[in-house]
């Protein structure tokens, strides 16, 4: 037995499985973008903003200083409140960032969602077999090793940038140029840190991709299932057509007391018309051959139709037509002649009966199939 037929899931995933595994949260997605690009984020801004403030912080202490000679509690007042409204725009404009960049993070990853499935109690989370299987298994040592990879990436970017920083110490290089060493080295490990994190989070988002993709993978039988549910069970279908093929040939049955004649061949073909002259030519009402002609005139004998036997004209309409469409142009002239004899006759009150054709022509004019009529008739209308 081949994998496929022995339920192994070896085949990858349809749209339909991709988007109930999205339903049920299976979307791959790592944490450590977001954070990585945050700290990128901060790393970028944290200069300018220092700068700002410090710029900021200097220009309230002059005019505190400048301002001894004359204090006030409502000078004071302003210059704390000018201090803070500085601190709070800098704290909200870098939050701002962060939280967008954890947007674009999230819709980078496949966007936001919500599954309900995953906040339903699950009794199997509870059992502690399945908990130290997953305590110990391939996810848990891939996470180990990926807490390891980062706190040894940090830490050895860290000792590099703080042995840079080394020969600052000792009181030889001015206080200005340490500040400002200290502050460059600080960007920098800041953005080398955030550098070496994408990267990680890269490798991250392509494990847990691969890990997703293994779950949501499906075997031969389900492909094969779900295609039978998409496109419908051929059981199921040939029930349904064979309801809606009853259910229009009751409604066909229905129909025949509205006809004006019933056209027989005698016995084999018979094919119902209604004449109405604001619709134009003669519709065909029911039609239909064997066992389901002889219904037809059983019908057409309680409902008091009459019926003409008109073996060509019987058999050309009902291979030119079908039901509810018009009778074609070139019979129009043939079955003037048989409604003419059945108006006649209901004018003088007679109803019903089998009749001759009042015709006398036995040659009729070709006409096409109906399979081949409703190919003709979209192209004469357009």
């Amino acid at each position: 037995m081949s994998g496929s037929d022995s339920g192994e899931k070896t085949e990858k995933p349809t749209p339909k499985r991709k988007k109930q595994a999205r339903k049920d949260g299976q979307v791959p997605r790592t944490p450590e973008l977001g954070s990585w690009l945050g700290l990128l984020v901060v790393a970028l801004a944290i200069g300018p903003l220092l700068r700002h403030e410090l710029g900021s912080l200097r220009t309230a202490l002059i005019t505190s200083l400048t301002s001894v000679e004359n204090p006030s509690v409502p000078l004071a007042l302003s210059l704390l409140g000018d201090v803070a409204r500085q601190a709070f725009l800098a704290l909200v404009l870098l939050g701002g960032m962060i939280m967008v960049v954890g947007v674009v993070a999230a819709i980078a990853q496949g966007g936001f969602y919500l599954s309900p499935k995953l906040a339903k109690p699950d009794p199997k989370k509870l059992n502690p077999f399945s908990g130290a299987k997953r305590l110990f298994g391939p996810h848990a040592w891939w996470e180990g090793a990926k807490m390891l990879v980062k706190s040894g990436v940090v830490a050895l970017l860290a000792w590099g940038a703080v042995h840079a920083m080394m020969p600052l110490v000792g009181g030889v290089v001015p206080i200005p140029v340490v500040l400002e060493e200290v502050s460059s080295q600080a960007t920098r490990l800041f953005l080398t840190i955030g550098v070496a994190g994408l990267v990680m989070a890269a490798a991250d988002y392509a494990m847990q991709r691969r890990r997703i993709g293994k779950q949501i993978r499906m075997s031969h039988a389900e492909i094969k299932q779900e295609h039978k549910q998409s496109e419908g069970d051929p059981l199921v279908k040939s029930a349904i057509r064979s309801r809606q093929l009853a259910a229009a040939r009751s409604r066909m049955m229905q129909d025949i007391a509205d006809a004006d004649v019933l056209l027989v061949n005698p016995t084999h073909v018979a094919v119902a018309l209604r004449y109405d002259p604001e619709q134009g030519a003669p519709r065909v009402l029911a039609r239909g051959a064997g066992a389901i002609a002889t219904k037809i005139r059983e019908r057409a004998v309680e409902e008091r139709v009459p019926m003409v036997r008109d073996v060509p004209l019987a058999r050309a309409i009902y291979r030119s037509t079908e039901v509810g469409q018009e009778i074609p142009r070139e019979l129009w002239a043939a079955v003037a002649q048989v409604l003419a004899f059945v108006i006649s006759r209901r004018a003088h009150g007679q109803y019903g009966g089998e009749h001759r054709t009042p015709r006398t022509e036995a040659e009729l004019p070709d006409v096409l199939l109906a399979a081949r009529r409703r190919r003709r008739i979209p192209q004469e209308l357009g």
